[in-house]
């Protein structure tokens, strides 16, 4: 195939493939060069193109198939286009020759086509070149056309509109011909052919005016007859035609109009000439009057489809504001349409024509209106069913007057109500909380209108009404819970008529089925109420006989919906419900018998009707309340359900007695049976398989059932893929809803609310817009297929047999149409079985049972019927899969390939093609290997064989399916290239002039587009402007209804903002708010209407003359809609993502300095904070909007806004931040949803904000924070005010979640106002630093004063500290497991009911852990002095709450309030605290954020910062161990190392917490008893014996922990790791987090040993010296800035706290503490043996563990010959050393050895290390100090001489002196060297002679003695002091330089000693 890649065909390699591959060689070589022509270059083209024109044209008359021949026309076009024209008349003139010729043989055809196709692509792309040359072409066609067989047709026809789209208004002169010529094809037999004309007339009505004036009726008369009988793609094209056609009467295209002095038509006429086709169908209206009403035939239903479609064209072209201005002329008209009585003439067919007019209002009013033109429309429609109201209400009232035409006038009324309220209710829903305005304006009067309804004596009406009532409650929740109360109110007032009773129950039983769409619910009493209604209901029904039959079913249908409300509501009823439905029953058989006997026909109808209702009301139980299906309610259910399965058989024999009319009640008492059986275990009644079974056969073979009635299921049961056969790929259509009328099987689309009420509460099949359940008749048989597919798996195989048997007698008995339904509806239930057996895991059964089912199912893969062909290929695929043995698959596969060998007939083809599909598609790959090649192989000599042209399936598309497949993959490409892919369509879009390109810019969204946007066709495609196709993208989405298809824009547009959003902020911060402005001047986004149901065709560049009328007008005629909130939430949501995209990007998005800095170096630069004034501007407008949804989403963008800008510093004023200038926006959109009527969750999700925007620190100034503080205050008062108003129009859990956000709130705040007071109060005077990221300055002190923050929170804090305190207490409480049920308070806790506690739960889960911290910080800061007066409590809070309080506080109510003392208070509140954290850090759900677990830590951290705490859990050992095993477990999970550092302060926390408990003991034992001194010593862990029990051991805990941290920071610890051979030796660097965990990890340990005894000790000691050691020789590592590493200081520090204990001293222990000491020291010197390998040891930090030793242990333990020789190594090379740092070190060390106290240990030291340093210093004279290190080093050498001259005794102070001051003096400079010497050389002479000043009177004798020996010395002090204080003279003005140097230059830590 590479070798068809070349510009010329290759010819050569042609000629070697074998004549089958050829087509396929050459289609490659078409291909390629349609992708190439249009790059390559023109001069190589012109070089070649005498050559290609050959090979094209060659091609022509090699009979091409379809594709190739598309392919050569379109490369043949674009040749000439970009080459030379001059041959271009050759080719036409060849390819009107093979047009001309006579040859009709079927092998000829191909080349006819061929050059029909070339033609058309001539004109099309060359147009006015070609122009002389037209007539002679459409003659040619035209005369070809009448003599074509379809396939030359359409091509024809194809041909001419390529012809009449090229050429635009210059073909005028053939325009007539075309017409007369095309017209009469419009009824051709052929499908292809219709479209292909359809397409034709409508290329030429755009130039032909006499099409819509003229012709106007013959056009749509012609139209009419076009859609008889028509298919789905026929439909689109003519309705297509048909609707332009009527809207350029109406409207005309201006230039045409200018050029013509044309007629215009009238709106009325207009619309009256498309109501006769809805109405009358097609031919019909052509007869006379007289004759059709003779006839009163039906309406053709593909005619009203087919016109419904045109409505929808027709208004779509005029666009938006058409519809706007004429809107109530339009809806009179359509609702005029389903009142009538032709289109109304079958009940069924009523529904059809409600459908087809509802669907003409949502596909115009729901995409073409904006939310404003929404209200409006909602309002015409109010008036409007407001008129008929009154219209029936005047008929019911003059009720005596009998006349007919009344009645029929009530009942047209009924389906003009149903589809007006169905499209309020839709127009409702989709407009969400911005429709309020609809209920709140008094003028509109919309609830009134639609609650009138509910009286309406037609029960459609009625319901219609109810499900409006929903939509609009699901809208607008507030609303929910009045219209209950008030539908309530009514029903009690109105009981005594049978319409009220009737509609107000459905009004509440459709509300309570909206409830599960209100995330807010109902009160929980509303269930009460309805239970209470319902039962009195059941109880008064039969005590009036009128009303019966209403208020029976009125009870139960609201006992259904109630049970939507879900388990927690249902669960305090179920007893009440169990009896109710025990009673419907007879409770024996006994009874059962005895009452078929009783009763007349009225009073069984209302039996019947009552028990169908009851089983109805046990569906819903099981459907909705599975938790609370226990085996005993399923033991329950089962009596009255028992009860109904016998009733069934006895019902025959009562319907015999008392009349037919009460089939219908049966039927539906068989529906609830059915219904109810398939959701229960077919376990629980398996004792009445064979009657049941005996019942579900007899109702699909339709054995007692006249009527041919057929299942709808069958196509939800066939394969997805099957569906070009089934025609369920019409599900995919934008006309789905009324496509659904022409499918075959039985009332297919006549879905109405009124067949069964029920579905009223019912949820809604994803994607309806409002339920549909089908006529009884089908339902019943749809349930019984359905169950019968769950009974069978579990039947013996005996019976599968009989009834396989059975099944196989049925479809011979019956004959005809019968016959089909019978099949149909045997094979639907067969597949049932199958997929039930499928989903089972179970088999089909022996050989007897498979053989009769095979008989079964391959007589009918021979069926004409292609339906039931389809079901026989998917049963016999089932089957397979279900035996699943290689053998019977074969022989079925083996049958199927055989028959295709030898049968002829294109049924017997088709159905064994499918069928060895079918196989594949369930044996899948293993199964059918060998097969695979074979069944390949025979469909592919079937596509060939010409013969049975429908073999070769060719399937058509439909557009929605065409923009979800575009933008699907649209959503895969922006995964992963999103940048390429936006180029691409931004390249297509300034392309779009080439009229190629254009149609590939359209192709995916709006098959079938151009450059040229007329006013009124309706071929626009996208149009791409500046926006991109992300602007393209966000406009669809306020047009899409489709489900799937917005999910996956949602998606692209996700990928894409991902990938692109950071390097282009401006234009998507641009698209976000526009989008959120939702101003007027949308025009970026996509033209309206574009984008759906357009066939593929494309316009032409302007006309010259047309070219400057349209432009200016085009753009008013379609304005584009407004973005609807839906899409306002998605902007919002991408703002959100921006921000985080930013975050992760490049730190300049949120630092001002550096963005502005970056934007200079490079304008293009953009960043996020430079936008800041925009993301405010966003947040704050959909904060404030309309909608709820936009709301919270505004509020979260607000929220993150802050966080991440928070600490952006302004440059221009220092000390301020840059949000500071947005405080009043931010404000004034926290300010509205603090109002009265703001539902809960927004309330909540505003504190949040309100708490990040106090606790952010951006506003210093309290009166500033106090605007937002005081919306936070008000909801404080809230809160202690219980129940306030607004909470009683939701669940209780929704006053729940907003209290406890108030209370979150207030603690988030709390805690950063102790944060910012104990900075304040610790560090005085400096910058605040914050530790936490989001909050990083607080500015300086002196403007924030030290407890600014807490100064607003202080007063709230008793009654915040005591609710608190509540929430804390309820939310342990709530975590309680299962089994502790009992134990929880009977009413509920503080803010719970018990009813809604699942709910709460959830809202707890948020907010406990900051309140948790919260209590924790007022604890400590009160130092839990604070006692809890009940009597402020109960005076604070009301009543409701009293109860809870006394709970809450463990008291009975009613005792005295100080039953307890302060400590017991504390005790338990420690409890609750230790016990909530302990609960939450044992397990913490993965998906909980981070910011819980450290909460909990801190707060963990803060408690124990109180003696009081730490007293506590000092006292109660196994609490402090439990408290450390549960954060050892928490490392295991949670890695961040923010929470491993939390951890170990908790743990420091609790050692230090029992070091003091454990002191305190002493201390009181050591006071006690002196006498007894050796008792102390076995006080601590370890005791006498020494040994820690783990599980007990709070030291072993610890440890474990301990290790745990470092060997996850230092692997190499463990030996475990080190030796394991993954582990790899090399030692990475420790980051500063790391570092800092393992200084606190080293801490800890050194303090555990002060906690054990003695013999303690010597248990851990080893462990922990060994693990000390480690840590020193890891970490001490020298680095450039000789700093010392946070983990060496405290290994250090450890060190020295360990050699320093007191307590190990015993007689017991000494030697072993001895061996200890000395092997630790020994290990240390080991370490630091120098080696070439290991990286340079800091030597430093070795010496002062060696240092510590030496001052720190006895000199018996460490005196240790072996071990001071080692040190004195030590010391030796570190003053040998290169680096002056750690000389200066060493010599400070040594000082300190050489002060030890002990002389004993300090004496070999000085003897052995004195001489070295002399020397060393002695050597400065020859190398004086170049920097202050150096001079550091020689300064703290000269002091340890000093102290050496000082310790010495007098009598050898002489000779000590001899060695300082000689080397003093030879560091003094004279006066020449003094001026040029360095800096640091000076300062050491001025060192020197300061130390000598100050010597001389120390030791006047010695250094008199030591001056007088040396007479050089002396003359070169005294020059040396004369030179000084000559200087000092002359700077006396300037400040003399600093007196003594005792001190270093550069600090040096000695704080270990």
């Amino acid at each position: 195939m590479e070798l068809a890649h070349s510009l010329l065909l290759n010819e050569e390699a042609l000629a070697q493939i074998t004549e089958a591959k050829r087509p396929v060689f050459i289609f490659e070589w078409l291909r390629f060069l349609d992708k190439v022509l249009v790059a390559a270059n023109k001069t190589d083209v012109k070089e070649k193109q005498k050559k290609l024109v050959e090979q094209l044209t060659g091609l022509i008359s090699s009979s091409p198939g379809p594709p190739t021949r598309k392919l050569l026309a379109k490369n043949l076009a674009a040749l000439y286009s970009i080459g030379d024209t001059f041959t271009v008349f050759q080719t036409l003139d060849k390819c009107n020759d093979i047009i001309k010729s006579k040859d009709d043989t079927a092998a000829y055809l191909p080349t006819k086509l061929a050059a029909v196709a070339c033609v058309g692509a001539f004109y099309e792309k060359m147009g006015r070149m070609l122009g002389s040359s037209f007539p002679e072409t459409v003659n040619n066609l035209l005369k070809s056309l009448k003599s074509a067989e379809s396939q030359g047709r359409s091509e024809i026809l194809m041909s001419l509109q390529k012809v009449l789209n090229g050429l635009g208004g210059a073909a005028a002169s053939c325009h007539r011909d075309i017409y007369k010529n095309a017209r009469s094809l419009l009824t051709d037999r052929s499908m292809a052919v219709r479209c292909a004309v359809a397409k034709c007339l409508l290329e030429l009505q755009n130039e032909a005016v006499f099409m819509w004036t003229a012709e106007l009726e013959n056009v749509a008369t012609l139209c009419f007859k076009a859609l008889e009988n028509s298919n789905y793609g026929v439909r689109v094209a003519v309705s297509k035609l048909l609707g332009t056609v009527m809207a350029t009467a109406l409207i005309p295209k201006q230039a045409t109009v200018m050029r013509q002095n044309v007629k215009r038509a009238t709106l009325e006429e207009v619309l009256e000439l498309m109501a006769t086709g809805f109405l009358r169908g097609g031919s019909g209206f052509l007869k006379s009057g007289g004759e059709m009403l003779k006839v009163g035939g039906s309406v053709n239903r593909e005619v009203r489809v087919g016109v419904t479609q045109a409505y929808v064209v027709f208004v779509t072209t005029l666009g938006g504001q058409w519809l706007e201005r004429n809107f109530a002329t339009f809806l009179s008209h359509v609702l005029d349409l389903v009142s009538h009585p032709r289109a109304t003439q079958t009940h069924v067919e009523a529904v059809y024509s409600r459908r087809c007019v509802s669907f003409i209002l949502r596909a115009t009013v729901g995409s073409l209106l904006g939310e404003k033109a929404q209200i409006a429309a909602a309002k015409d429609i109010c008036q409007a069913i407001g008129k008929q109201m009154k219209a029936v209400e005047a008929v019911v009232n003059d009720a005596n007057s009998e006349n007919k035409s009344g009645a029929a006038d009530v009942a047209a009324s009924q389906h003009v109500m149903v589809c007006a309220l169905q499209e309020l209710g839709s127009l409702v829903q989709s407009l969400n909380a911005t429709a309020s305005p609809l209920i709140q304006e008094p003028s509109i009067g919309l609830l009134e209108t639609v609650t009138s309804v509910l009286l309406h004596p037609s029960m459609a009406a009625r319901l219609a009404a109810a499900w409006c009532l929903r939509c609009v409650a699901v809208a607008l929740p507030f609303q929910l819970t009045p219209f209950l109360d008030r539908c309530a109110e009514r029903l009690n007032n109105l009981k005594t008529s049978p319409e009220a009773v009737s509609g107000y129950s459905f009004a509440m039983a459709a509300l309570l089925g909206g409830v599960h769409q209100c995330p807010l619910g109902i009160p929980h009493a509303k269930g009460k109420m309805v239970v209470s209604i319902a039962e009195d209901l059941l109880r008064t029904a039969a005590q009036n006989s009128r009303l019966s039959l209403q208020r029976t079913q009125a009870g139960w249908l609201l006992l259904g919906a109630l049970m939507t409300l879900g388990p927690s509501v249902v669960r305090y009823h179920l007893p009440k419900m169990l009896l109710l439905w025990r009673n419907v029953f007879p409770r024996s058989l006994k009874e059962l018998e005895a009452e078929k006997a009783r009763g007349d026909s009225f009073t069984w109808q209302v039996t019947l009707e009552g028990r169908a209702g009851a089983l109805c009301a046990m569906r819903s139980f099981v459907a909705h309340c599975p938790e609370l299906l226990t085996e005993d309610v399923i033991r329950k259910l089962m009596t009255p359900i028992e009860c109904a399965m016998t009733m069934m058989s006895h019902i025959p024999s009562v319907i015999k007695a008392h009349g037919a009319h009460l089939k219908a009640s049966a039927a539906m008492v068989r529906l609830r049976l059915y219904d109810i059986l398939a959701l229960l275990p077919p376990k629980t009644y398996e004792g009445s398989f064979n009657a049941l079974l005996r019942e579900l056969v007899a109702e699909f073979t339709l054995t007692d059932n006249s009527a041919n009635t057929t299942t709808s299921l069958l196509r939800s049961l066939c394969h997805y893929d099957d569906s070009v056969l089934l025609g369920s790929w019409l599900q995919e259509t934008d006309h789905k809803s009324i496509e659904d009328q022409l499918q075959p099987n039985s009332a297919s689309g006549s879905g109405a609310l009124e067949h069964d009420p029920s579905s009223i509460y019912l949820r809604i099949p994803a994607g309806e817009a409002v339920p549909g359940p089908l006529p009884l008749g089908v339902s019943v048989i749809d349930a019984s297929v359905a169950l019968f597919g769950v009974v069978f798996p579990h039947v013996s195989y005996k019976h599968r047999l009989q009834m396989l048997d059975h099944f196989a007698e049925c479809v011979k008995q019956a004959k005809g149409v019968r016959q089909q339904a019978v099949q149909l509806n045997i094979f639907t239930a067969v597949l049932s079985a199958l997929k039930g057996l499928a989903e089972n895991k179970s088999t089909l059964g022996p050989e007897e049972v498979r053989k009769s089912a095979l008989t079964l199912v391959m007589g009918a893969l021979d069926n004409p019927n292609p339906i039931l062909r389809c079901a026989a290929g998917e049963a016999l695929g089932r089957m397979a899969q279900v035996v699943g043995e290689a053998s019977f698959i074969a022989r079925m596969a083996q049958y199927s390939f055989d028959k295709l060998k030898s049968a002829r007939d294109v049924v017997s083809r088709t159905g064994h093609s499918l069928a060895l599909g079918c196989l594949h598609r369930y044996v899948g790959g293993i199964g059918s290997g060998q097969h695979l090649k074979t069944s390949v192989s025979i469909l592919l000599a079937l596509a060939q064989d010409g013969t049975s042209p429908e073999v070769q399936v060719h399937l058509c598309s439909s557009h929605l399916l065409l923009r979800r497949a575009a933008v699907a993959c649209l959503r895969q490409l922006a995964q992963r290239e999103a940048a390429e892919v936006c180029e691409y369509a931004m390249s297509l879009a300034k392309n779009a002039g080439d009229k190629e390109n254009s149609v590939i810019n359209i192709n995916p969204f709006a098959p079938g587009a151009g450059s040229r946007r007329d006013a009124h066709s309706r071929h626009q495609g996208v149009n791409i402007t500046e926006t991109g196709l992300e602007g393209v993208l966000f406009g669809m989405l306020d047009r899409e209804t489709d489900r799937k298809l917005c999910s996956d824009i949602h998606d692209t547009l996700g990928h894409m903002l991902s990938s692109l959003a950071v390097e282009n902020l401006s234009h998507w911060l641009m698209l976000c708010k526009d989008v959120l402005a939702a101003s007027s001047d949308m025009s970026t986004a996509a033209p309206l209407g574009g984008g759906k149901d357009e066939e593929s065709e494309k316009k032409d560049e302007m006309d010259d003359d047309t070219m400057f009328t349209t432009l200016g007008e085009e753009d008013k005629s379609k304005p584009s809609v407004a973005p609807r909130w839906a899409t306002r939430v998605f902007a919002a949501d991408c703002l959100c993502r921006v921000i985080m995209l930013c975050e992760n990007a490049n730190k300049a998005h949120f630092d001002l300095a550096l963005a502005r800095s970056a934007r200079l170096k490079n304008p293009k630069n953009d960043f996020l904070v430079l936008h800041l004034s925009d993301l405010i501007r966003m947040a704050f407008m959909a904060a404030t909007d309309h909608s709820n949804q936009l709301r919270m989403a505004g509020l979260q963008a607000l929220e993150d806004i802050i966080k991440k800008f928070a600490s952006v510093p302004e440059p221009e004023f220092p000390g301020h931040v840059i949000l500071e200038q947005y405080q009043a926006n931010v404000g004034a959109a926290l300010r509205p949803a603090f109002s009265q009527d703001t539902p809960s969750d927004i309330t909540a999700k505003a504190c949040q904000v309100c708490s990040a925007w106090i606790g952010s620190g951006v506003v210093s100034d309290l009166n500033d924070l106090r605007r937002v503080h005081n919306l936070l205050v008000s909801s404080l008062d809230k809160v202690q005010a219980g129940k306030g108003s607004s909470s009683q129009l939701y669940r209780e859990s929704a006053t729940t979640m907003e209290k406890l956000a108030v209370l979150k709130a207030w603690a988030e705040v709390y805690i950063v106002a102790m944060k910012i007071k104990k900075e304040a109060e610790t560090k005085p005077k400096r910058v605040l630093k914050s530790t936490e990221e989001d909050e990083d300055d607080f500015g300086t002190v002196d403007e924030l004063p030290p407890d600014s923050l807490i100064t607003l929170v202080q007063p709230e804090l008793p009654a915040l500290s005591r609710l608190w305190l509540a929430a804390l207490k309820d939310y342990a409480l709530l975590t309680l497991p299962a089994e502790f049920a009992t134990q929880l308070p009977p009413d509920g806790g503080a803010f719970y009911t018990p009813e809604t506690i699942d709910t709460a739960r959830l809202h707890y889960r948020n907010s406990w852990a900051p309140i948790l911290h919260a209590v924790a910080l007022w604890l400590n800061s009160t130092g839990f002095s604070a006692s809890e007066s009940t009597e402020e409590t109960a005076a604070a809070m009301p009543n409701s709450q009293k109860r809870a309080t006394s709970i809450m506080l463990n008291q009975t109510p009613g005792t005295p309030p100080t039953t307890k003392s302060l400590p017991e208070i504390n005790k338990d509140r420690m409890h609750l605290i230790l016990g909530v954290s302990i609960q939450f850090l044992c397990s913490p759900r993965p998906e909980e954020p981070v910011e819980h677990v450290t909460s909990c830590l801190q707060a963990l951290h803060t408690l124990l910062d109180s003696p009081c705490a730490r007293i506590h859990i000092a006292e109660d050992q196994l609490l402090g161990v439990e408290l450390l095993s549960v954060l050892h477990r928490l490392l295991l999970t949670w890695d961040p190392p923010s929470v491993q550092l939390l951890v170990t302060g908790v743990v420091q926390q609790i050692v230090r917490a029992a070091q003091d408990y454990l002191q305190e003991k002493r201390n009181t034992l050591n006071e006690d008893d002196t006498e007894e001194k050796e008792n102390p010593v076995a006080l601590g862990e370890g005791g006498e014996s020494g040994g820690l029990v783990p599980g007990k051991s709070l030291v072993f805990a610890a440890m474990e922990l301990l290790m745990f941290i470092l060997v996850r920071h230092m692997p190499h610890l463990s030996s475990k790791v080190s030796d394991s051979p993954s582990h790899i030796a090399a030692k990475s660097h420790l980051s500063e987090e790391s570092a800092r965990l393992v200084a606190a990890t080293v801490t800890i340990l050194s303090d555990l040993p002060s906690l054990c005894s003695p013999a303690g000790c010597m248990t851990i000691l080893p462990t922990i010296l060994f693990l000390i050691t480690r840590v020193l020789k890891e970490t001490a590592v020298k680095s450039a800035d000789n700093q010392v590493p946070p983990p060496v200081s405290a290994a250090l520090q450890g060190i020295k706290t360990i050699v320093t204990l007191p307590t190990v001293k015993t007689d017991e222990t000494q030697k072993q503490w001895t061996g200890l000491i000395r092997s630790t020291l020994a290990s240390i010197l080991e370490y630091s043996q120098p080696e070439a390998s290991k990286p340079i040891l800091d030597e430093v930090s070795i010496l002062t563990a060696i240092a510590l030793f030496l001052w720190s242990a006895s000199n018996e333990i460490i005196g240790v010959q072996s071990l001071q020789n080692g040190c004195m190594n030590r010391f030796k090379s570190a003053l040998n050393s290169c680096d002056p740092w750690v000389q200066a070190k060493c010599y400070q060390l040594l000082l300190s050895v050489f002060q030890h106290t002990n002389r004993a240990l300090s004496t070999p030291y000085i003897h052995s290390l004195a001489p070295i340093m002399v020397e060393k210093l002695k050597a400065v004279e020859r190398s004086r100090p170049n920097n202050n290190l150096e001079l550091l080093a020689v300064q703290e050498g000269i002091k340890v001489l000093e102290t050496l001259v000082a310790l010495g005794e007098e009598q050898n102070r002489v000779q000590l002196l001899a060695l300082l001051v000689p080397t003093l003096i030879s560091y003094l400079l004279n006066e020449n060297a003094f001026a040029s010497a360095s800096t640091a050389s000076k300062d050491l002479h001025e060192f020197a002679l300061q130390n000598l000043m100050h010597i001389g009177p120390l030791y006047p004798h010695a250094f008199k003695t030591v001056m007088g020996a040396a007479p050089e010395l002396k003359t070169r002090l005294e020059t040396a002091v004369r030179a000084s204080q000559a200087s000092k003279a002359k700077a006396a003005a300037r400040q003399p330089p600093p007196t003594v140097h005792s001190t270093p230059t550069i600090k040096l830590k000695t704080s270990f000693f």
